[in-house]
C-alpha cells in the first residue's frame, strides 16, 4: 500500500508541474507584442499601433485585473479655461510691447521723435509694416481728439486699436469632432520645419482634447527621425492614448493611412497626425507633405492642416508660412515659445500673410502650457 501511495504522489506532482509550464507558456504568448496592422505592404514597413491603458479604468475594478498586470497611471490634463488664467499672466510678464506703447502714448506733447519712438516700438515688435501704418493713422487721430493727458483713456483707446489689429472676429475654433454624417474621425496635421516644437506640440494637443474628452489617435508620421516616434509615445502613454507608428525610414504616408484606419476602425473623435519637420526650401520634401494629405484623403477629409512657427524666429518664421501654406493649405497656427520673445507682433503679421488665425499659442515648457489664443486674453497681457 505504502508503494501505490507513493506512485500516486509521484503522479500527481507531475502533473502538477505540467499545469504550471502550460500556464507559464499561455501567459508568454498573452505578453507578445502587438502584431503588425493588417494590410501592411511587408514586414519591414509594417505598421503598429502602441495602445496605452484605457483612460476610463474605473478604479473599483482593480480586484478583479490579475496580479501580475501591471495598471499605468495617467495624467490628468489641465483644463483649457485654467490654462488661459496661467498663461496669461506669463505673456505679460514677457511681452513689453503694450507696456512701451502706453508710456511713449502717456507723454505730455508727442513730438516727431516720440512718434519715431512708437514707430520703431511696433516694427521691432514684429508687427510688419503695414500693420504698423496702419496703427500709427489711428493713434494720430485718436490723440489729436481725445488727447493723452488721461492715462486710463489712453489704455483703453489703445487697447481697442491692438484688439482690432488682431482680428477677434475670426473663427480660432478646432475643427476636432467626428464626423458623424461620414462616420469618420477628424483629422488634423501638424506641419514645420524643424526645431518649432512639432513633435511637442502635437503630443501637447492630444492632451488638451484629452481634457476635453475627446478620443485620440496620434498617429508617429515623422519617420524620418526615430527620437520623434519615441516622443510621441510617451506623450500617448501619459493620457492614455493609442499611438500608430512605423519603422524608422518608413513611408510616412502609410504610417498616416494606418493611423486614421485605425481611428476609424476605434469611432474615435479625432486623429492628430505629426509630419516629418520639413526645410522649406527643400521642395522633393515639400511636394512629399502634399502627398501624405492626398493620401490621408483616401479614408476620411483632412479637417484642420495647423502650422507650428516658433515665435522667436519672427519675420523669417513668415517665409516658411508662405511655402507651406502653397503646399498644404494651411488653416491655422500653432505660436510656440511666446513666452520667450517681447515681439508679439507676429501674432497679427502671420495672420495678415496667411489669412488664417492662430488657433493656439505655447507659453511655456509644461506639458499643459498650451492653450487656445484669446485675441482679449492675448491684448490685455500685452497692456500689462
Amino acid at each position: 500500500m505504502d508503494s501505490v501511495a507513493l506512485y500516486i504522489g509521484i503522479a500527481v506532482a507531475i502533473v502538477l508541474v505540467a499545469v504550471v509550464v502550460l500556464v507559464a507558456l499561455v501567459r508568454g504568448k498573452s505578453k507578445a507584442s502587438p502584431p503588425p496592422v493588417t494590410g501592411a505592404p511587408s514586414e519591414a514597413d509594417s505598421t503598429t499601433i502602441e495602445a496605452p491603458p484605457s483612460r476610463g479604468l474605473d478604479p473599483d475594478v482593480s480586484d478583479a485585473v490579475a496580479d501580475d498586470t501591471a495598471i499605468a497611471v495617467l495624467d490628468r490634463p489641465e483644463a483649457p479655461a485654467g490654462r488661459l488664467t496661467r498663461l496669461r499672466s506669463r505673456l505679460a510678464r514677457s511681452n513689453k510691447l503694450g507696456q512701451g506703447l502706453l508710456a511713449l502714448l502717456s507723454r505730455g506733447d508727442l513730438t516727431e521723435d516720440t512718434w519715431d519712438e512708437i514707430e520703431e516700438t511696433l516694427l521691432t515688435s514684429d508687427l510688419g509694416v503695414g500693420p504698423t501704418t496702419e496703427l500709427m493713422e489711428q493713434l494720430r487721430t485718436e490723440i489729436k481728439v481725445q488727447g493723452n493727458s488721461d492715462p486710463a483713456k489712453v489704455r483703453e483707446f489703445l487697447r481697442q486699436d491692438l484688439l482690432g489689429l488682431v482680428d477677434p472676429t475670426l473663427d480660432r475654433s478646432l475643427a476636432t469632432q467626428r464626423n458623424a454624417q461620414l462616420e469618420v474621425p477628424a483629422v488634423v496635421m501638424v506641419v514645420g520645419v524643424n526645431g518649432t516644437g512639432k513633435t511637442t506640440t502635437t503630443g501637447k494637443l492630444a492632451r488638451l482634447l484629452v481634457a476635453e474628452d475627446e478620443d485620440v489617435v496620434l498617429g508617429a508620421a515623422d519617420t524620418f527621425r526615430a527620437a520623434a516616434a519615441e516622443q510621441l509615445s510617451t506623450w500617448g502613454e501619459r493620457v492614455g492614448v493609442p499611438v500608430v507608428r512605423g519603422p524608422e525610414g518608413s513611408d510616412p504616408a502609410s504610417v498616416a493611412f494606418e493611423a486614421v484606419s485605425a481611428g476609424i476602425e476605434g469611432d474615435s473623435d479625432c486623429v492628430l497626425i505629426d509630419t516629418a519637420g520639413r526645410l522649406h526650401t527643400k521642395v522633393g520634401l515639400m511636394d512629399e507633405l502634399g502627398k501624405v494629405k492626398r493620401v490621408i484623403e483616401k479614408k476620411a477629409p483632412v479637417t484642420e492642416v495647423l502650422l507650428v512657427l516658433d515665435a522667436t524666429t519672427g519675420q523669417n518664421g513668415l517665409v516658411q508660412a508662405r511655402v507651406f501654406a502653397d503646399v498644404v493649405n494651411i488653416t491655422g497656427v500653432v505660436l510656440t515659445k511666446l513666452d520667450g520673445t517681447a515681439k508679439g507682433g507676429i501674432v497679427v503679421a502671420v495672420q495678415r500673410e496667411l489669412g488664417v488665425p492662430v488657433k493656439l499659442v505655447g507659453l511655456g515648457e509644461g506639458p499643459d502650457d498650451l492653450a487656445p489664443f484669446d485675441p482679449e486674453t492675448f491684448v490685455d497681457a500685452l497692456l500689462g
